[in-house]
């Protein structure tokens, strides 16, 4: 998609004739602006210019009883990268993640996925290449492989190597291999969240959606699940996209960050610059607050 200057909430890269530079060497020669196919990127909208789009949503709306909870949406997440959806309650973070694999759909603006329009792909066929993991994980009666199994109900050639992907799906979730017969009536709040996030493995996505993850989590065990996806981003080479209220899991775990408000893109950028210097009055506010031990959720 082609940058888009002086648009407020825009965060896609360049592409076509886009000079391919690293974003540091970028910054470091650049300063405060980006360079990407012959045309300056404001900062607050800054992303690595080499790395592709896993998702770019093109002035997006959505409604929802009568009531506008995304306004005009235009925003890129980078395809391999860990990115964050930040912002207060009722920013529209669910909203924006619920589209990436058609558990909605926009009222109105494009939504693309590695491209194409997503809604160019049958439902299902989506969900198998984009998994969503929700805040509070759902088990089904039975064992933790049971409810690993039942994935297989998805199709493709699921139903056929579903037993041999248990294991695998579970050593991803750094579980152990007996796990699975564990009763998943018997197990805790953090060991459930790690059987969602196995299960949403089961097809082996190229894209995983965590909507507040750790939400009911301690901080113990949610910053345990936090290197879990780290280290499972880094092995794999997994898109993840992920709504948080703790910015401190947003500030050292994802890669690239989105700061929303009121359905609006406030300013998006690598998490290292966003949180240490944002350029919009906003939201270095919201990330003081948060700091400060304000409970943004």
């Amino acid at each position: 998609m082609a940058s888009l200057p002086g648009r407020r909430d825009h965060g896609a890269a360049g592409e076509g004739n886009a000079t391919k530079i690293p974003f540091r060497y970028c910054e470091r020669v650049h300063g405060d602006r980006a360079f990407t196919d012959r045309k300056f990127m404001p900062r607050q909208f800054e992303q690595p210019i080499d790395v592709p789009d896993a998702f770019a949503l093109e002035n997006v709306i959505q409604e929802r009883g009568g009531r506008r909870v995304l306004a005009g949406v235009t925003i890129g997440l980078p395809k391999g990268g860990f990115s964050a959806l930040i912002g207060p309650s009722g920013a529209g973070k669910t909203s924006l993640l619920r589209l990436l694999n058609r558990l909605d759909d926009p009222t109105s603006g494009v939504v693309r996925f590695l491209g194409q329009p997503i809604d160019d792909f049958p439902v299902r066929a989506l969900r198998r290449r984009v998994g969503f993991v929700f805040q509070t994980p759902a088990m089904f009666p039975g064992t933790v492989a049971d409810n690993l199994a039942i994935v297989s109900t998805l199709g493709g050639n699921m139903a056929a190597d579903a037993s041999m992907r248990v294991a695998d799906v579970l050593r991803l979730a750094e579980l152990g291999a007996d796990f699975g017969e564990r009763s998943a009536a018997d197990l805790s709040g953090g060991e459930k969240q790690r059987v969602a996030l196995a299960r949403a493995l089961m097809t082996g996505p190229e894209v995983l959606l965590l909507d507040e993850p750790t939400a009911a989590l301690d901080p113990e065990i949610a910053e345990h699940l936090m290197h879990t996806l780290q280290r499972l981003r880094e092995s794999t080479g997994l898109t993840i996209v992920m709504v948080t209220h703790r910015l401190s899991e947003a500030r050292f775990t994802s890669t690239y960050a989105v700061m929303l408000e009121a359905g609006r893109v406030v300013e998006a950028g690598p998490s290292a610059r966003l949180f240490s210097a944002p350029v919009e009055v906003r939201t270095r506010e919201f990330i003081t607050a948060g700091e400060g031990g304000t409970d943004h959720g």
